[in-house]
C-alpha cells in the first residue's frame, strides 16, 4: 500500500469563502480537530495578509505537533520573510510558495512573459529553501498551462529545491481526463519529478473537484489538497471526506491514509458550526440525508442487508446510528452527549445556560434536531456581546404600518427606540439604526429554515457594510424577526471586536 497524504487547507482556501472567516481561537480549534483526524498538513494561512492570519499561523504552530505546519505565500521575498517569521514554533513547517503559470495568468494579471515568470519561480523556490527544507511550488491555474511549458517550470523549481509540486486545476476548468494527463505527461516529461511529492489542488467550479483530484491521484499524484466539506472560494475546493473515503472504499486504489474516518462526521459539524456554513442535506458522507432512506423499495433492501443500498457503514464515519431523539424530558447527559457529537466540547457552566435554552426550544418543539443544537450554540455566544437585544416588541399586520419597539443593553446602559418599517424587520433595523450605527449598510440578507416546520428555528445570515468594509453576522431564533435583528446586532458586535471599540 502506497501513502496518500492529506493537505488540508480548510483554514486557508477554506476560509475564504464568504462568511467562513475564523478568529484565532476557533482556528485553533479546528487545526486540533484536524490533528485528531490524521491530516497530514495544515496550511494554516497566508501569514502576509494580515495580522490576524499571522497570528494564527503563530498560534497553530504552537498548538499542534504531529501535522506539518504550512504557510502560503506568493513569489515574494517579503511574503515569504513573513511566512518563515509565523512558522518559527512549528515542529514540522513548509512554505508554500508559487506564481501562475497559464498565459492568463502571465498576459493579463502580471502583465509579464513566460521566460519572466520562470526566472521568478526559481528565485521564489530558491529563497523559499533559505528558511525551511520542506518548499512546496504552486502553478497557479496549472489546469489551463500549456503541458510543455509547465513541464519547464516543474523541472526548474524541483532543482532550485522544491520537495512538493502542486498542480492546481485554480478555476475548475478540467475534465478529469485532462487533468489525469496532465499529471502523467509531467511524469514523462520532467527530470527528477520522482524524487518530489506530486500534489493536486482542485476547485468544484464544475463540480469535478473530487473526481479531478481522484484522477490525478490514480496518475502518480501522492498528496492531495482538500477541505472540509469542500469549504472556499467559488464552488469550494475538493472535499476532504469525499476523496478519504472514495479511497477506501476502493482497496484496489493500493493507497492508505492517515486519517481516523471515525472522526469525519465530528470534524464535519464542528467547521460548519464555527463557519456558519450549512452542509447541504444531499452532501456525501456528510450531508444529514447521506445515509437516509426514503423510498419503500430502499428502505427493505437495508433492512435485509444494509449493503444493498449503503457502501459505507454510517458508523465508520463516525455518524451516531442510536436514534436519540431529545425533548423536554431529557437531562443535562443527553444533551451534552449530542453537543459532543455534534463537535463541541461544554463546560458546566456553559452546559446549564445551553440546558436553560434549549428547555426553551423544547418546549416550543416535540423534537430538537441537531440543527436546532447548532444554532443554541450560536445564541450562547451571542451573551458574550457587548451589545445586547433586550426586548423587541414589533406590531405588523395587512392595512397595519409595521412598526418596532425595541430596548438594547450596551455595557452596562440601556436604550430604547421605536421606529416604522415597510417590514416587520425593515422596522426593527430602523429603530437599530436609531441607537446604533445608523451608517451600516446591508448588502447581503439570507434566511434559512433549518427545518421543517412553523415552530422550528430560523437562521439569519447578514453581511453588512461599515466604512466600506464587510462584516458579517448571524442570528437563529424561533421568530424570525428577533433572528434578523440579532444578526444585525451581531455584525455590529464583530465590528466592535475587530476595531476594539466599545463606543458606537
Amino acid at each position: 500500500m502506497e501513502r496518500l497524504y492529506i493537505f488540508d487547507t480548510t483554514l486557508r482556501d477554506g476560509e475564504q469563502a464568504p462568511g467562513c472567516q475564523l478568529n484565532t481561537v476557533e482556528k485553533i480549534q479546528v487545526a486540533q480537530a484536524l490533528e485528531s483526524l490524521g491530516v497530514d498538513v495544515i496550511e494554516a494561512g497566508f501569514p502576509i495578509s494580515s495580522p490576524g492570519d499571522f497570528n494564527s499561523v503563530v498560534e497553530i504552530s504552537k498548538a499542534v505537533s504531529e501535522p506539518v505546519i504550512c504557510a502560503l505565500t506568493r513569489g515574494i521575498e517579503a511574503d515569504i520573510d513573513c511566512a518563515a517569521e509565523a512558522l518559527r514554533y512549528a515542529r514540522r513547517k513548509r512554505i508554500h510558495t508559487g506564481i501562475g503559470t497559464s498565459d492568463y495568468h502571465i498576459r493579463y494579471k502580471f502583465n509579464s512573459t513566460r521566460e519572466a515568470i520562470l526566472e521568478r519561480a526559481v528565485a521564489a523556490t530558491a529563497y523559499a529553501k533559505k528558511f525551511v527544507e520542506d518548499v512546496e511550488f504552486y502553478c497557479e491555474d496549472a489546469g489551463r498551462t500549456d503541458n510543455e511549458y509547465l513541464a519547464r517550470v516543474v523541472e526548474a523549481v524541483i532543482r532550485a529545491g522544491a520537495t512538493v509540486i502542486n498542480i492546481p486545476d485554480t478555476t475548475g476548468y478540467c475534465l478529469p481526463n485532462e487533468f489525469a494527463d496532465k499529471i502523467r505527461y509531467l511524469f514523462e516529461h520532467v527530470d527528477g519529478i520522482g524524487k518530489v511529492c506530486v500534489s493536486t489542488h482542485c476547485h468544484n467550479d464544475l463540480g469535478l473537484a473530487t473526481a479531478n483530484t481522484l484522477a490525478g491521484v490514480m496518475a502518480g499524484a501522492r498528496q492531495v489538497e482538500v477541505a472540509v466539506n469542500g469549504v472556499g472560494e467559488r464552488a469550494g475546493n475538493t472535499a476532504l471526506e469525499e476523496v478519504v473515503m472514495a479511497v477506501k472504499c476502493h482497496p484496489e486504489t493500493q493507497l492508505l491514509t492517515g486519517i481516523q474516518p471515525e472522526h469525519i462526521t465530528r470534524v464535519s459539524r464542528m467547521v460548519s458550526g464555527l463557519m456558519d456554513m450549512p452542509v447541504q442535506p444531499n452532501k456525501a458522507i456528510v450531508g444529514r440525508n447521506a445515509f437516509a432512506h426514503s423510498s419503500g423499495i430502499h428502505q427493505d433492501g437495508v433492512i435485509k442487508n444494509s449493503s444493498t443500498y449503503e457502501i459505507i457503514d454510517p458508523q465508520t464515519v463516525g455518524l451516531d446510528t442510536n436514534a436519540m431523539v431529545l425533548t423536554a424530558r431529557s437531562g443535562r447527559a443527553a444533551l451534552k452527549q449530542r453537543l459532543r457529537l455534534l463537535g463541541y466540547e461544554v463546560e458546566k457552566d456553559r452546559l446549564d445556560e445551553l440546558y436553560r435554552q434549549f428547555l426553551l426550544v423544547a418546549d416550543k418543539k416535540k423534537e430538537v434536531r441537531d440543527e436546532d443544537l447548532r444554532m443554541l450554540v450560536g445564541l450562547d455566544l451571542s451573551d458574550n456581546h457587548w451589545v445586547q437585544l433586550q426586548s423587541l416588541k414589533v406590531t405588523s399586520g395587512k392595512g397595519l404600518t409595521p412598526h418596532a419597539v425595541l430596548s438594547l443593553s450596551i455595557g452596562q446602559q440601556s436604550y430604547q427606540a421605536e421606529a416604522d418599517g415597510n417590514g416587520p424587520v425593515d422596522a426593527g433595523i430602523n429603530a437599530l439604526k436609531k441607537i446604533v450605527l445608523n451608517r451600516m449598510i446591508i448588502q447581503e440578507f439570507t434566511i434559512q429554515s433549518i427545518t421543517r416546520g412553523s415552530n422550528d428555528l430560523g437562521k439569519v445570515h447578514m453581511q453588512v457594510e461599515i466604512d466600506g468594509k464587510a462584516y458579517y453576522g448571524y442570528g437563529a431564533n424561533t421568530d424570525i424577526v428577533v433572528a434578523s435583528v440579532e444578526a444585525y446586532l451581531d455584525a455590529i458586535n464583530r465590528f466592535m471586536v475587530k476595531n476594539e471599540v466599545k463606543t458606537i
